[in-house]
């Protein structure tokens, strides 16, 4: 799976499950400040990830999550790993 194709699931897992606006979502945009998405939605995206893309992300590396860019990012290198 391509980079580009993690960008657009996780771009709809981001409307579909958090409700966010798709209009607002960027590579850079920080799920707390910029999409207002709270410690509990950034589990439940982290949560729907694992389901989506077939992977595990341990919790030190969710932890340095901040981002959707970084979200595909690591999503990508599972992924590809």
């Amino acid at each position: 799976m391509d980079r580009s194709e993690i960008e657009t699931k996780l771009v709809d897992l981001l409307v579909d499950e958090l409700g966010l606006e798709r209009d607002n979502i960027t590579m850079e945009a920080k799920f707390e400040e910029d999409l207002e998405v709270d410690s509990l939605g950034v589990v439940e995206l982290l949560m729907a990830l694992e389901d989506n893309f077939d992977v595990k992300i341990p919790d030190d590396e969710a932890e340095k999550i901040t981002t959707v860019g970084e979200a595909v990012a690591v999503v990508a290198a599972k992924v590809n790993a």
